[in-house]
């Protein structure tokens, strides 16, 4: 396994993991599958502006993640908020691990402080996989979130980046 930069070449198999997740579950509040075209711009936009997006590769696309700035304003220019996905059938492999830990290398490099997750409150997976990574538990906001005729709960953990 090893971690890279995404490249336009990746894009389909960032798809074919995002969409998935995006379609059938509440793991995140965006409401629609998103195109070839989209997530290569944002797979570009995030490399041109210093962030990163970054892929496991195993010979396929086995998870991917990237992360920008928490809030916008230049107050919370040293926050970051981290997105990270694994394929279903990769999952429990250290992909995670693997992929969390560069992009925290990443910001580190780049003079961030702080990397938060924000995580769907029912997503037990995640809040215990954040908290085994030396995230802390920052807050939780009530149903902060609609999908799928509901509302959702937003946990947010975090974790410093530098003393």
């Amino acid at each position: 396994m090893i971690l890279r930069d995404a490249t336009a070449a990746d894009v389909p198999g960032i798809a074919r993991i995002w969409n998935p997740i995006v379609r059938d579950t509440a793991i995140t509040f965006w409401p629609t599958a998103r195109g070839e075209a989209e997530i290569a711009a944002l797979v570009a936009d995030r490399q041109a502006s210093g962030h990163a997006f970054l892929v496991a590769d195993d010979g396929g696309i086995a998870g991917f993640g990237t992360y920008t700035q928490f809030r916008s304003g230049g107050g919370y220019a040293r926050s970051q908020e981290h997105t990270l996905y694994m394929a279903p059938d990769r999952q429990g492999r250290g992909t995670g691990r693997l992929l969390l830990r560069g992009l925290e290398d990443h910001a580190r490099a780049r003079g961030h402080r702080l990397m938060v997750g924000g995580i769907t409150g029912s997503n037990t997976g995640s809040i215990a996989f954040h908290a085994a990574m030396g995230y802390s538990h920052w807050g939780r906001i009530p149903d902060a979130g609609w999908k799928f005729g509901q509302y959702h709960d937003l946990v947010l953990m975090g974790r410093a980046l530098a003393p």
